[in-house]
């Protein structure tokens, strides 16, 4: 139960921001409502992920997926690197 909810809180809450800074970061609008968005979903993204990782029954599923989207999303970031 400790590793759920480490996953679902601390997990839960880079996936989020990673999310919505990928999501800020790629929408093709202007950078401060781009952040805007990114900043609104981001509390959406950190609670679906939270209910879903107490919904789920396998804990494997749940500290793959939640970790392996905060790795994917920040990693991605990286790569895009800084808006110009």
């Amino acid at each position: 139960m400790a590793v759920r909810c480490l996953t679902a809180l601390v997990g839960g809450y880079v996936a989020a921001a990673g999310l919505a800074s990928l999501l800020a970061r790629l929408l093709p609008i202007a950078r401060a409502e781009a952040t805007a968005w990114g900043m609104i979903l981001s509390f959406l993204f950190f609670a679906l992920l939270g209910l879903w990782a107490f919904y789920e029954p396998r804990l494997t599923r749940v500290t793959g997926i939640i970790w392996g989207t905060a790795i994917l999303a920040i990693g991605a970031l990286w790569l895009l690197g800084v808006r110009a």
